[in-house]
């Protein structure tokens, strides 16, 4: 029998951190996971937003052979979001997937906690960088001084003979 596993994440749910922590959970076993993902805010935009975003992340998992999947957009409110779609008698276990650090409302406000007391099931806590975030690169600043820099100085006074 397959354990059921619902998966917490916004925008992190397409990162290659999340996908490799559920890859590794379906060798220890069959599961069918079901991603709850946060709107955006209040409104139609923000669902649509989020619909776009689930749809292509569990295209992501499906590729990376997570086969029985599914999702659904939900309350804006982490919590809430789980609490619309949590069922004791159907799931077995949670994945909370957030951003790193300080960067994470979700961690400053230990939302993986907060699941384990509301569930009472284990929770795994993946932290995954935004894959919508490529990484700022810019190009070398251009020199203001010649290359030599402070040395430029021993060639002051002009041409000795």
């Amino acid at each position: 029998m397959a354990a059921h596993v619902i998966v917490l994440a916004n925008r992190t749910a397409a990162s290659p951190e999340l996908v490799d922590a559920l890859v590794r959970r379906g060798r220890r076993g069959p599961i069918v996971a079901t991603l709850v993902m946060p709107a955006a805010g209040p409104g139609s935009a923000a669902r649509t937003e989020a619909k776009a975003r689930l749809d292509a992340a569990l295209e992501t998992w499906r590729k990376a052979g997570i086969e029985r999947c599914d999702g659904v957009v939900c309350d804006p409110v982490p919590l809430e979001a789980l609490t619309e779609v949590w069922d004791p008698m159907r799931h077995d276990e949670v994945v909370v997937c957030t951003l790193p650090g300080q960067s994470s409302r979700w961690v400053s406000s230990d939302l993986p906690a907060s699941v384990a007391r509301y569930t009472g099931v284990s929770v795994q806590h993946v932290v995954a960088h935004d894959p919508e975030d490529a990484p700022q690169t810019s190009p070398a600043p251009a020199h203001e001084k010649s290359p030599m820099g402070p040395l430029s100085v021993l060639s002051w006074g002009g041409k000795s003979a």
